[in-house]
């Protein structure tokens, strides 16, 4: 991207977990099995797989996936009931240096959106813990909609909430289907992979202090 593409942008659009908020359920998992690995590998890997963490971020109700969950896994339901009830834990805190970014362009006055693939029973716990989200002027939730990232129609509802015009957006996400769901409708995108290399990216927008 050029510095003059660059600079046309005056708008952001942010993705979350991954590159804002540092989220897995190994953190909370983790202390449950005792470092025994390869059992919480096949706990995540076969009972709560990110195929079925999905389906809640696409709008299926958290009460309905944890009873589904039970019904065909009844000998792992404390640990389910674990993923419901202690989710706070999987979100370890921020992604480093990728807040002090959106504060900075925050400071310098671009507007500032976010597009996430979160379920709608869990995101008001991250908006309790990171004051950072309320620098959104509008946030969209997957869940919410029952659309999910990369569905452009997803892309399409965030235009019209949001009042985006693309080609003067940068969408930044840490999946790569994704950036490339929101280039297609002409969005600028970043494939966010550090909070350094996403300065780099903006740096003729965040130019360095004297």
């Amino acid at each position: 991207m050029t510095d003059q593409t660059v600079h046309s942008i005056d708008t952001f659009l942010f993705d979350l977990g991954g590159v804002l908020i540092d989220w897995s359920p190994r953190y909370l998992f983790a202390r449950h099995f005792e470092g025994d690995e390869a059992a919480m590998d096949e706990f995540l890997g076969r009972v709560c797989t990110s195929e079925w963490n999905v389906t809640m971020d696409a709008g299926k109700p958290a009460h309905v996936a944890r009873a589904e969950r039970i019904a065909e896994y009844p000998q792992h339901e404390p640990m389910i009931h674990r993923w419901f009830d202690e989710w706070p834990n999987m979100m370890r805190g921020e992604v480093p240096g990728t807040a002090e970014i959106l504060r900075e362009l925050r400071d310098r006055g671009h507007r500032l959106y976010a597009l996430t693939n979160w379920s709608a029973d869990t995101f008001p716990h991250a908006q309790e813990k990171f004051e950072f989200l309320q620098w959104f002027e509008h946030i969209v939730v997957s869940g919410d909609l029952k659309l999910i990232k990369p569905d452009p129609a997803i892309f399409r509802h965030a235009i019209e909430a949001c009042a985006l015009e693309p080609a003067r957006t940068l969408f930044i996400d840490d999946s790569a289907k994704n950036t490339a769901a929101a280039a297609a409708l002409g969005f600028q995108v970043h494939h966010f992979t550090t909070a350094d290399a996403l300065r780099e990216h903006l740096a003729p927008l965040l130019p360095k202090a004297d």
